[in-house]
């Protein structure tokens, strides 16, 4: 298979374009290391400003979307260690969340003193969006992207059961761990108004709608929009940071976060994320980190051998299968219909 000579990103990726000496077109379109090192240091900026300014303030100062994993809980303790600021943890327990995950978060909160919430939908609810998630049409083609439909579903329930808690409770400002690679370096800080927020919250219940689900309790509603003073500013801070992925390790582990050993090498968190890669290669054609990878592989954060290395790390079977199990699908069955209408 081609594929771009200087990032990783393959022919089969929606369209993509390679010039004469085999680049695509997002290498092409990057801006100089002059002007995104001149962006990191105004979003830096734009966000110690906001830090100073919520810091006085009584309540809890920024909303962590905690996934367990090494990112974000590195993101966590920068918020807590280094900006001292007073933060409320939120994890989505999608029902797949490794149990060695779960036993870091437990150790990360009480070494940082972190008050964490958790919630976990019913299982029947989660095995039915996960099922609807591999289905053609849940998701645009440029949603898939970045992530596959079952992350997807996973980020839509977990932002807008997020999106609600803030409201709730006044914090202002939402916080991510997305690396570098993950989004766009613009949105890694977003100070949306009331209109924006609103829309974007029913842009990410919509796909849900096709499900003739009652999914209003895992998104905000109109009086939450109505009744808050203030709408919570949207953190990414690794994306303009000084972050380096052993860097990250080295301070999460000093506080007691161990590399989870049951999930596959792609994740440090989820038991779900080899089997939903799996779908998404067969159905889309190409890997779904081949974006983030390609992206930190053109802002120079990893290596292109190191990239082209993890996206060659095969399926793990028995997680697949335990997974498939779990979820009550066939594999077999899933991935043909996944051939099917990726053919189409």
């Amino acid at each position: 298979m081609k594929l771009c000579t200087r990032c990783v990103l393959p022919e089969t990726f929606p369209g993509i374009e390679f010039d004469e000496e085999g680049v695509c077109q997002y290498c092409r379109n990057m801006p100089p290391p002059e002007r995104r090192i001149e962006q990191r240091a105004k979003l830096r900026e734009r966000f110690e400003q906001l830090a100073s300014e919520v810091r006085a303030e009584s309540g809890y100062h920024g909303l962590m979307s905690w996934s367990g994993g090494k990112d974000s809980t590195y993101t966590l303790w920068l918020m807590r260690h280094v900006y001292n600021l007073r933060m409320l943890a939120f994890t989505f327990d999608n029902g797949f969340v490794s149990p060695a995950a779960m036993d870091n978060m437990r150790t990360i909160a009480d070494n940082l003193s972190i008050d964490h919430i958790i919630i976990r939908p019913a299982f029947p609810f989660m095995q039915r969006a996960f099922a609807a998630s591999v289905e053609p049409g849940m998701y645009p083609p440029k949603a898939l992207e970045r992530a596959s439909g079952i992350c997807n579903t996973c980020m839509g329930l977990a932002k807008g059961l997020a999106l609600r808690l803030a409201l709730e409770k006044d914090v202002p400002m939402m916080v991510y761990g997305w690396s570098p690679g993950q989004i766009p370096l613009p949105s890694a800080f977003l100070r949306p108004n009331r209109k924006m927020l609103q829309a974007m919250a029913e842009a990410a219940a919509s796909p849900f709608t096709r499900m003739n689900e009652h999914v209003a309790a895992y998104f905000p509603e109109a009086r939450h929009f109505e009744a808050a003073p203030q709408m919570p500013v949207n953190v990414s801070p690794l994306v303009f940071l000084d972050w380096r992925e052993e860097e990250a390790l080295e301070v999460v582990q000093a506080h007691g976060w161990k590399r989870p050993d049951d999930t596959d090498p792609n994740s440090t968190n989820c038991l779900l994320n080899t089997f939903a890669n799996q779908i998404h290669a067969q159905q889309m054609g190409y890997h779904a980190y081949a974006m983030e990878l390609a992206g930190l592989v053109r802002e120079g954060y990893m290596q292109r051998d190191e990239a082209l290395r993890r996206l060659a790390i095969p399926p793990a079977p028995d997680l697949v299968s335990s997974v498939a199990e779990r979820l009550g699908v066939s594999v077999d069955a899933l991935l043909e219909r996944a051939r099917v209408s990726g053919a189409n």
